[in-house]
């Protein structure tokens, strides 16, 4: 009943599935046994509620973005959108009606044909290897590209280039602060003004300062107002003080979307924030957003044919698409290279923040990796040995730890140790390779395949 009323494209995606996803071929694809897939697809079809969490390492490699579609698809074949606790998340961050990004970035104000540089792209960006000029200067703010950015050592160069004029707000020396030209003292979330919404909850809280700003630290609000004053900009571009950018913030936008309904900020103003602490968005306890269809594609439906894929050449019914080093697509690449490598953060840091903090990083006292017994092995590595790992991109040093908490034929390398903290300087982001998704442009640090040695 529910795909009926609700989906498009049924017939064509159970036609799909049937002549191209046999339990065999899917258990060649994923490494898990064909009893596995089949139990695993019992108990899903079978459940209900059911409710499949993703998360960001989900989509970290070439066929990321159709993976988190194919995922997203499945609650509507069950019926598990209709559900309170069924379904699919990845993050609640939309059901906030806060004033978008646009509003302040000021994109009316921004020359046409100014370029925007993926992330994920610095490495050509700073080689000069993108479209358009040079880049001759860089402000960075928020980030730690030296230690987080893909394919490090072609951006570690691209920073010590001499024609390149970098700018870095930040709290501590990181990796990146010491390729600044200048750097700025930043203030932390004890010393500033900020307003937070969420990735998994539905509250609303507001960031006051605990203390006055330490030293010479500003915001980096404060330091863009003295940076467009500087450079004689508008003055009324900069005149609103950071409590005033919280409560635009909090005007809630017009762009309502079917599965966020108006009002869902009415009331919530920094003053009763500063009053009553966190509070809930108005929303329906148990709220179930497609329990009546309402997503927000152009059709209204979970489009399981997507009429908007077609029309920019992208097969429109859910697929499998492989990762761009992926053993049984690239051969002659796993012969040379025969483990893939994920690479998450130790659950101490956040990324690469908090790794200067002598109590966390002590936790593991230097880089390690997961490494397989049946790997461990072959390669006669031992557990507690420097192992080096490498790729035509790039090398790293760290301790090994040979456990069956990873699959033979992966490895796992935890991040992201800034370099002072490394036995060679090089972290795991020295292997990574900044080639993007299929949708969305996003990073694939997960789409990694790799070598292991003895140091």
């Amino acid at each position: 009943d529910y795909l009926a009323r609700h989906c498009l494209g049924w017939p064509q995606m159970r036609e799909r599935v049937l002549q191209q996803y046999a339990p065999k071929k899917v258990s060649a694809i994923c490494g898990l046994g064909v009893d596995e897939v089949e139990k695993l697809g019992h108990l899903y079809g079978t459940t209900r509620p059911a409710l499949i969490r993703l998360n960001y390492g989900l989509q970290r490699h070439g066929g990321g973005g159709m993976a988190v579609r194919v995922i997203t698809c499945l609650p509507a074949l069950t019926g598990d959108w209709q559900y309170p606790g069924g379904g699919a998340l990845l993050s609640t961050s939309q059901l906030y009606a806060t004033q978008a990004d646009a509003l302040f970035e000021r994109h009316d104000l921004i020359p046409a044909g100014t370029r925007t540089i993926n992330m994920s792209s610095l490495a050509e960006a700073l080689e000069g290897k993108l479209p358009g000029p040079a880049v001759r200067s860089l402000v960075v703010y928020n980030s730690n590209p030296a230690a987080v950015c893909p394919d490090q050592n072609r951006v570690l160069a691209g920073l010590r280039r001499d024609d390149l004029f970098t700018v870095v707000l930040e709290h501590f020396l990181t990796d990146t602060a010491l390729h600044g030209d200048v750097v700025l003292p930043a203030t932390t979330q004890l010393e500033h003004w900020d307003i937070h919404t969420s990735y998994g909850h539905l509250m609303v809280q507001l960031n006051q300062p605990a203390i006055a700003a330490v030293g010479e630290s500003k915001p980096n609000t404060e330091i863009f107002r003295m940076l467009g004053k500087a450079m004689n900009l508008d003055p009324s571009l900069f005149a609103a003080t950071d409590e005033e950018l919280i409560d635009e913030v909090l005007t809630e936008r017009a762009d309502t979307k079917p599965f966020r309904p108006a009002g869902t900020l009415a009331g919530i103003t920094r003053q009763r924030l500063m009053e009553e602490g966190a509070i809930r968005l108005n929303l329906p306890a148990n709220y179930s957003p497609y329990a009546n269809g309402l997503f927000g594609t152009p059709s209204g439906k979970c489009e399981l044919v997507s009429p908007g894929l077609a029309a920019k050449g992208i097969d429109p019914v859910p697929h499998y698409v492989p990762p761009h080093e992926d053993p049984l697509t690239r051969p002659e690449l796993a012969a040379k290279y025969p483990l893939q490598m994920i690479s998450p953060p130790e659950p101490e840091f956040l990324n690469s923040s908090f790794v200067n903090i002598d109590s966390l990083r002590n936790v593991h006292k230097g880089p390690r990796l997961l490494i397989h017994p049946h790997d461990a092995l072959s390669r006669a590595i031992t557990s507690g040995q420097a192992v080096k790992t490498w790729n035509d991109r790039g090398q790293f040093t760290a301790t090994a730890e040979i456990t069956e908490d990873t699959r033979p034929g992966v490895v796992t390398a935890f991040g992201i140790w800034w370099s002072r903290y490394t036995p060679d300087g090089s972290g795991v982001n020295m292997t990574t390779s900044s080639a993007l998704t299929d949708l969305g442009a996003g990073a694939t640090f997960f789409d990694n395949l790799v070598q292991v040695a003895i140091a």
